[in-house]
């Protein structure tokens, strides 16, 4: 399996396109929100002969899911994600200009909802779906165990945690959400998290103080 990152838009979230040898690709948390973001991860997909099967949001704050409209309109693939953030695609344009940013469209609507221990595949590649709510009351983690690495979008970063000040985030739940079905996981998974570098497990056992 190889994974590309790609670093987008004023938020610098970190979009994630996954493909295996099968030439197969899935998309999580497209954030490309700019004509050149935009651009940059359409020409990798050409370039790299890929087949773009699955668009999937570990959450739907507007910084994870800019560019869904895009690949929608150019792939004809509706983003996939848990149904309990869809309320966050109803003011995309209010929040986007509460932040600074001025956007004229509105937020693509989910195609299909992601459920808890679901399997997402694409080519011979195979995730599965854990909620973690907190950050989110819809927060997915996607989850590789033969490729040990796990994409969670905003639950955990590098020496911290998501924040739970956003709407229907809550503090206590994201930090059960972690203990139990995060620091469960191998110590050697590798965690892509939604801003910022990689981590590990096992790397925030031992120096994540909020954990």
């Amino acid at each position: 399996m190889t994974i590309k990152t790609f670093t987008f838009n004023p938020f610098q979230e970190n979009t994630y396109l996954v493909y295996d040898d099968t030439n197969e690709a899935m998309i999580i948390d497209a954030g490309c929100l700019f004509d050149k973001e935009k651009q940059l991860i359409k020409s990798f997909i050409t370039d790299n002969n890929l087949i773009l099967k699955r668009v999937i949001n570990t959450h739907l704050h507007l910084d994870h899911q800019f560019g869904n409209k895009f690949l929608f309109e150019t792939y004809g693939l509706a983003p996939e994600a848990c149904i309990e953030d869809e309320f966050l695609l109803d003011n995309v344009i209010s929040q986007a200009r509460s932040f600074g940013l001025s956007i004229d469209e509105t937020a693509q609507r989910v195609g299909h909802y992601i459920t808890e221990n679901q399997e997402i595949t694409f080519g011979e590649s195979c995730f599965k779906a854990i909620h973690v709510p907190g950050h989110s009351p819809g927060s997915m983690v996607f989850y590789s165990e033969k490729e040990a690495v796990a994409f969670v979008g905003d639950v955990l970063f590098r020496g911290s945690i998501g924040r739970t000040d956003l709407s229907k985030g809550d503090y206590a739940t994201l930090i059960t959400g972690i203990t139990k079905k995060l620091l469960t996981l191998p110590d050697s998974t590798v965690i892509y998290s939604g801003h910022g570098p990689n981590t590990t497990i096992g790397n925030e056992k031992i120096n994540n103080p909020y954990l």
